[in-house]
């Protein structure tokens, strides 16, 4: 592509032109320019840094020449105007005239486009009703130099502060190459996902791509997904979120400013501001615009196994008795490729899955579900009428064409292969059929989609790709490999809506939507998808595990943040292959990273199809009882889980989530991501180390209880007996804020409940459906000031909108100067029957004499004045039913 160049805009000399710190330095050469063409652009040039490979040597001075803004009209919603490029740019195709639009959509919500004139900025379905908010100001102002830019800022507490501020560099707008840059308020952002990095991201010229890949995990890496959204705190502990709406192949510069620089190959400059003021409402604010999540089935909520290699139906059984001859938990069994006939969609083995539609039954009476793997790639090599799925797909014209018209053809596992285009709606259409036609055969319960990047073992295609600026933009995004065919199939690939080069990033998120709704018409019920490659408002429609990760200890810390993070991004449903995909695991790292793997929202032990085995059963009697108490704490806590999930599906909330969601004005949580939290109420400080058996969590301010006294845990009933409980060390932590050494034998994940919270749970079985039949219980924590508060949500765990159509129970318990009560909201019959066994409260300062029940006196309670916790058993009482217990 041929280069344009600014003339000499001023004399490298004068004073002031390049006298700009290292820190806010903005490259102007992201296409690697030499030294004369730096100069020839009116840049600056720094021969200090010129075999740096992140400080740019060539930089922006002050005043660089970008686009003046014209008359600023007022519109109903905010503000318009138009922008013109002050003179050619060096990038090729310049737009010299755009427009920018400003709406201020609701209190919270700022949104402003810069796009050419004919451009329609993408609407979205979940916008919330546009009003003027009278505490956000959006400012294009000139300052010192002549920058022009966008500003926001709120006022609190008389002082304004800035969110979001353009004026730090100039704005680039060219066909295929867009740039704008924006300081940040701290060192503390995160989000950008997907990318193995830990929670606050490093902002010492750090470069974030964005293009979907297959690969598994590792450091500065474009991965599975695209989320070009952040969160970022500010020096008072309140935050505020960015969120670029573009689906192109993009970079994220950061810099230790702080700042940033968002560049983008296509598109336009869609950009949502969050203004909080906490972290929990900017992702409420995010998740208003984008979707909220889907509400997943109880059972998705269990215990999953899979690996690849289980090569046969009598493998797979083997496994699932194995599973229930050592007493673990299991509500899903998964097959891998190994079920298909020569690794092609909708079809199976017959030498060694003949009898498959048999064991998915047998499973089903078991109690157990049954998900399969599907990949997008659709063999392409049979002979015409072989093969129904390519011959019907090339009838329906279901798929990504080439230059000439024909079905673009790659390779992945069946060998040469086709790709459906998950944009067309005939696409949907095909896809329902061929899921409905397998369906008929083999009663899968839910899908696993892989490979959707989508994934290609050739680069582009095996004819190759064009020669044109779609496979070789002027500037090709930091993407492993160098070319953004690298992988996957051509850029130029046809599509129904657009180009290949549009729409890469969205291949995942279309299949998942696609599978979304073939599975709500096949099956009539919630359906339960789990996808590796994700865009925006993908959980909307599914959830997601973080890939191809590997056996050790460094990859096991990974996956907090990166849970934590998917969380933010509106993905609640998010897990990662425990004791590790690649390679081989140890017997405590399965242990510790299993005690973790309970509290991901979505807990699956996955394997690769080369390694040892890794199934819960495989290890030593002592390494089995590890595993089976941490699977079974998860089953226990499956009523406070669905409950979250509800409160993510309905509000917005997230499942996981970072300690500075709950605690934001203590800037000690703002970049921990060695713990995590279940909800307000559950503090995980899970082992990340070998042969560690004491770890250090930090406490924010306020009471914490230990769950369980680990060491009386018993497999059945909700709580550790009595006699037991509180003689672990650390039981009730009264912090100040501060780091606490906890112990950690190998059969321990430490667990807090916050003071002020209960916990509903349910004493345990083998399977989420024998699990819901059995009493409840409830854990009561009061606050310092005596207080205490929770709920829970039930119905059915399975059928489709019953929130939306009020076919729920809702419960609520309160605990107020040593009185417990619960509150029916709204009831159903899906908890008749159910009874609450036993109340456990932490934080009794005196010994009771009397426990009332309903206004009647009991004797079934005990209490231990050395850790203050009443324990209340053998009740009956109909969870249905409203119920008050009073101690004095």
């Amino acid at each position: 592509q041929e280069r344009m160049s600014y003339p000499k805009l001023a004399n490298h000399s004068s004073p002031g032109y390049c006298n700009i710190t290292v820190d806010h330095r903005f490259d102007c050469a992201p296409d690697q320019a030499t030294r004369e063409d730096c100069e020839n652009r009116g840049c600056c040039y720094s021969s200090t840094y010129r075999d740096s490979q992140t400080v740019p040597a060539c930089f922006f001075p002050l005043g660089y020449p970008s686009y003046k803004m014209g008359k600023l009209s007022p519109t109903t919603t905010g503000y318009k105007a138009k922008l013109k490029r002050v003179m050619e740019s060096f990038f090729p195709n310049d737009v010299m005239t755009l427009k920018l639009e400003v709406k201020y959509e609701t209190e919270g919500r700022l949104h402003f486009s810069v796009s050419i004139l004919s451009a329609q900025v993408c609407e979205k379905s979940r916008r919330g009703p546009a009003v003027l908010a009278p505490q956000v100001r959006c400012v294009l102002q000139k300052l010192e130099g002549g920058e022009e830019g966008i500003q926001t800022t709120t006022q609190k507490k008389k002082k304004k502060k800035i969110g979001l501020n353009t004026t730090v560099a100039p704005l680039f707008y060219a066909d295929q190459f867009l740039q704008i840059s924006t300081a940040l308020p701290s060192r503390y952002i995160s989000g950008f996902g997907e990318h193995l990095d830990r929670l606050t991201l490093d902002l010492d010229w750090t470069k974030i791509t964005f293009w979907n890949r297959d690969g598994g995990p590792r450091p500065n890496a474009n991965l599975y997904g695209s989320h070009p959204f952040y969160l970022a705190m500010e020096e008072d502990g309140s935050s505020h979120g960015v969120f670029l709406l573009n689906s192109n192949g993009m970079d994220v510069v950061l810099q230790s400013a702080p700042a940033l620089t968002w560049r983008t190959i296509g598109g336009i400059l869609d950009f949502y501001v969050f203004l909080g003021p906490d972290p929990k409402s900017v992702v409420k604010q995010y998740l208003d615009v984008i979707g909220y999540p889907v509400m997943p089935p109880y059972w998705g909520l269990g215990f999953h196994l899979c690996r690849w290699g289980y090569y046969s139906t009598n493998v797979t059984r083997e496994v699932v008795r194995k599973m229930r001859e050592a007493g673990m938990p299991q509500d899903v069994q998964w097959n891998d490729l190994d079920y298909m006939d020569e690794k092609r969609d909708f079809t199976y083995n017959e030498k060694y899955f003949g009898d498959y539609p048999e064991m998915v039954q047998e499973f089903h009476q078991l109690g157990l579900k049954y998900i399969m793997i599907l990949d997008p790639g659709i063999s392409s090599t049979g002979l015409p009428g072989t093969y129904r799925p390519y011959d019907e797909g090339l009838e329906r014209g279901v798929f990504i064409k080439n230059q000439t018209g024909d079905p673009l053809i790659g390779k992945v596992w069946p060998g040469q292969t086709a790709f459906p285009d998950f944009t067309n709606p005939e696409t949907h259409a095909w896809w329902y059929d061929m899921l409905e036609d397998f369906h008929r055969n083999i009663s899968f319960d839910g899908m696993w989609i892989d490979m959707n990047e989508p994934s290609n073992f050739v680069t582009g295609s095996v004819d190759n790709c064009p020669m044109n600026d779609l496979e070789d933009p002027p500037y090709v995004p930091g993407v492993i490999g160098g070319t953004l065919r690298t992988k996957t199939i051509c850029a130029s690939g046809e599509q129904f809506l657009s180009t290949h080069y549009n729409l890469h990033n969205l291949y995942g998120l279309t299949e998942a939507i696609a599978s979304h709704d073939a599975l709500i018409k096949l099956l009539k019920k919630r359906p339960f998808i789990i996808s590796r490659s994700t865009y925006v408002s993908h959980g909307h429609y599914a959830g997601h595990w973080t890939g191809d990760i590997w056996s050790s200890w460094d990859q096991l810390y990974y996956t907090i943040p990166a849970i934590i993070r998917f969380n933010m991004y509106g993905v609640p449903l998010v897990g990662a292959d425990i004791c590790g995909f690649g390679g081989n695991t140890t017997e405590e790292l399965c242990i510790r990273w299993t005690q973790l793997g309970a509290f991901y929202p979505f807990m699956r032990n996955h394997n690769d199809f080369y390694n040892g085995p890794q199934e819960p059963y495989v290890f030593s009697k002592e390494a089995q009882d590890c595993i089976r108490k941490a699977i079974f704490l998860r089953y226990k806590l499956l009523p406070f889980l669905y409950t979250l999930f509800h409160q993510a599906h309905s509000a917005a909330e997230t499942v996981a989530r970072p300690l500075f969601f709950e605690f934001p004005t203590d800037p000690n949580t703002w970049t921990i991501d060695h713990q995590l939290m279940w909800g307000d109420a559950l503090l995980i400080t899970p082992v990340l180390k070998k042969g560690w058996l004491e770890v250090t969590g930090y406490f924010p301010s306020t009471t914490w209880y230990s769950l369980f006294d680990f060491s009386s845990f018993r497999v059945y009933g909700c709580l550790p007996s009595s006699s037991r409980m509180g003689h672990v060390k650390g039981s009730v932590i009264k912090s100040k804020g501060q780091y606490i050494i906890l112990p950690a034998p190998l059969d321990t994940i430490n667990v807090h409940v916050r003071g002020g919270s209960i916990i509903p749970l349910q004493e345990p079985n083998m399977t989420t459906s024998a699990s819901r039949h059995n009493p409840f219980c409830l854990i009561v924590a009061l606050s310092e000031h005596g207080l205490a508060r929770g709920e829970l949500f039930w119905d059915d765990g399975d059928s489709l909108m019953t929130f939306e159509s009020g076919d729920y129970t809702h419960i609520l318990f309160l605990a107020k100067k040593d009185v417990l009560l619960s509150e029916v909201i709204r009831v159903n019959s899906q908890i008749d029957g159910l009874i609450l066994g036993e109340v456990t409260v932490f934080g009794v300062l005196k010994y009771p004499k009397n426990v009332y029940v309903n206004g009647v006196s009991i004797s079934t309670f005990s209490y231990q004045p050395e850790t203050q916790v009443l324990n209340v058993k053998l009740l009956t009482l109909l969870m249905g039913e409203q119920f008050t217990i009073m101690w004095s």
